[in-house]
């Protein structure tokens, strides 16, 4: 059964080599704008700022 309430899943990709790295979960009521933190990719070899992008 679905789960019900405002949390979504949200990927994260690397805004240096475009890969989808992270999938996360965030609350839409507190949260409108986009996700962006700063994560390890394990593509760059280096810690980098990941976008939410859609799923």
């Amino acid at each position: 059964m679905a789960k019900k309430g405002p949390r979504i899943l949200v990927n994260l990709e690397c805004s240096e080599c475009k890969s989808q790295n992270y999938i996360t979960e965030k609350n839409r009521t507190n949260t409108q704008d986009k996700l962006e933190l700063k994560k390890f990719c394990k593509n760059c070899r280096k810690q980098t700022i990941h976008k939410e992008v859609k799923k």
